[in-house]
């Protein structure tokens, strides 16, 4: 689990909530309720909720607990797993050819490693399976794309919303400045005013931005773990050198993953650039 994502999200919080409580006399948590109004809540929350509903189809809401997970996932941490895997694949393609891939691809739980391996075992010539894997890509980032300008919609809808809901709270002020609505309404409208820009601030900068930002740095992740497998799989078909390839797919992994240095141990009788275990 990536801890620094939840340590993040909840200091953050946490400072919100200590700016809020902490005055004069000390910490007062009674200060919250001065923060909550159902009327700046709706304004702002279902403002957004419901153009991101007029904008996005459903499965994008549907979307946000997989991100989640996605985003707190500790980075990259099976790519000395997958160079293993290939590795071990080119030593029985050379062995026993590639049509002894076929049952072991069928096995492995990644959807994407199988289909790669399956096509190397298909009569495919090199460059055309090069293109093929090249427009997979590129499908991949147009998604990874598309999924993001949700969030970053979010992000621009919450502090609009915030903005309509301190209009509205200035122009019922004014009205009741004129005594229509009687002056005691005026500290309520001046609150759904200025709280409302607060919510929208707030739902913007502590959710729709980082949640953005950090499934960008995931999906950069899974793409190059998929661009790995790619080179790997190429390399199985072109017939090269099981250690040569070995080496070559070390260079798309971070060092620390090499000497074990996050989450993983140094595989006995490697060495630097020769491969590891975690």
């Amino acid at each position: 689990m990536e801890i620094t994502t939840l340590i993040g999200f909840v200091a953050a919080l946490a400072a919100i909530l200590f700016g809020i409580s902490f005055g004069s006399d000390g910490i007062d948590f009674g200060n919250l309720m001065n923060f909550f109004d159902p009327t700046s809540l709706f304004i702002v929350i279902g403002g957004t909720i419901f153009v991101l509903l007029a904008s996005f189809p459903l499965k994008y809401f549907l979307n946000i607990p997989k991100h989640f997970k996605a985003i707190i996932k500790k980075g990259s941490g099976n790519s000395l797993e997958y160079v293993e895997i290939i590795t071990e694949l080119s030593r029985e393609a050379r062995k026993k050819g590639l049509l002894a891939l076929e049952d072991k691809a069928n096995a492995f739980e990644d959807q994407f490693l199988k289909e790669s391996v399956l096509l190397i075992v298909d009569a495919i010539e090199p460059e055309k399976l090069k293109l093929w894997f090249a427009q997979k890509l590129e499908y991949i980032e147009k998604r990874n794309d598309d999924e993001r300008s949700f969030y970053d919609s979010g992000a621009a809808l919450a502090p609009a919303f915030g903005m309509l809901g301190t209009l509205i709270g200035l122009i019922n002020m004014l009205k009741s400045m004129n005594l229509e609505g009687g002056a005691e309404s005026l500290g309520s409208d001046m609150s759904v005013a200025l709280i409302t820009t607060f919510y929208g601030s707030f739902l913007a900068n502590v959710f729709f931005t980082p949640m953005s930002t950090h499934l960008a740095i995931a999906q950069q992740r899974e793409l190059l773990l998929k661009e790995m497998i790619i080179e790997g799989v190429i390399s199985i078909k072109e017939g090269e050198n099981p250690k040569y390839i070995q080496e070559k797919l070390m260079n798309f992994l971070d060092p620390k993953e090499i000497s074990g240095g996050e989450g993983g141990k140094k595989k006995k009788g490697k060495g630097d650039g020769g491969g590891g275990d975690e």
